[in-house]
């Protein structure tokens, strides 16, 4: 019986997140033969198949729509209000093909990402023009996702990273990023801050941020059932964002509710969903 909940339960996170291709990608990714990357001992497997990657990926949404450039990119023509589980879907989808797929399968996933960002362009509301293949925008998009993953699995994964893996870490999350053209990326944790602190001069608040905190934040596309989860992975996802963050986007700081209450639930909340999505144990 419980194992049949923990299928259950396991197959609607999959479902939810991966969507109506997940099971056939799943074994095409992992079933394919071919040389990888990256390797089941290497921490960017670990990282990415942990799942703090919920909590990172809210996070990482979050600490890029401060980008007003970037934001502007995603609201003028993302389907992540009119379609945002399709978004997850394809984000994740692209994830576990650059991470756990053959470099062919893998190359020719971020071939057909650049193609798309190649066709994105568009003017931000302060009159500035902007291009998704920018590769400065690109970094930033890649440096808030690398520091949110990295924050997450320290905080809630499974496993956790020595200091040298770290390291190890954001030197291989860099290679996508370089191959779907960012430049002058950080090759560990040290250079990763450093990254982050030089932008913060160009974030922001705007309407677009504050709308899409909200959208993640107090509308979420989720189904009632898993509201309550739902909302234990936001609150921590909003638990790590760095203090400067939180005003823009008129979220709360709450130190003592965060150090206490807020991250109870997100281990939590990321244990069970571990469990459920993990394979179970073979009887001996």
């Amino acid at each position: 019986m419980i194992e049949k909940v923990r299928a259950q339960a396991g197959s609607a996170i999959f479902a939810r997140v991966a969507g109506p291709e997940g099971p056939r990608r799943r074994e095409r990714i992992h079933g394919t033969e071919g040389p990888r990357r990256f390797t089941p001992d290497d921490p960017i497997w670990r990282v990415h198949a942990d799942a703090s990657m919920f909590v990172g990926g809210i996070r990482a949404l979050l600490l890029q729509s401060l980008h007003p450039l970037a934001m502007a990119g995603v609201d003028q023509h993302s389907g992540f209000r009119g379609d945002p589980w399709g978004r997850l879907q394809r984000t994740s989808a692209f994830l576990a093909e650059t991470t756990f797929g053959t470099i062919e399968h893998a190359d020719r996933s971020i071939g057909a990402v650049r193609r798309i960002h190649e066709r994105i362009t568009g003017t931000a509301d302060d009159g500035r023009p902007y291009a998704a293949s920018d590769p400065h925008l690109l970094r930033w998009v890649h440096v808030a996702e690398a520091d949110s993953f990295l924050r997450a699995h320290d905080r809630y994964g499974a496993q956790r990273l020595s200091a040298d893996e770290r390291d190890t870490y954001v030197a291989q999350s860099a290679v996508t990023a370089r191959l779907l053209g960012a430049t002058d990326l950080p090759e560990d944790v040290a250079g990763l801050e450093e990254a982050l602190r030089n932008y913060r001069p160009e974030l922001r608040s705007t309407p677009a941020a504050r709308e899409a905190a909200r959208f993640m934040l107090l509308r979420p596309p989720v189904p009632w059932a898993i509201r309550p989860p739902y909302g234990l992975l936001a609150a921590a996802a909003v638990g790590l964002l760095p203090r400067w963050a939180r005003l823009p986007l008129r979220v709360p700081w709450l130190p003592l509710t965060e150090a206490t209450a807020v991250r109870a639930g997100g281990a939590v909340v990321t244990r069970a969903i571990g469990w459920a999505i993990s394979p179970p144990e073979r009887s001996t």
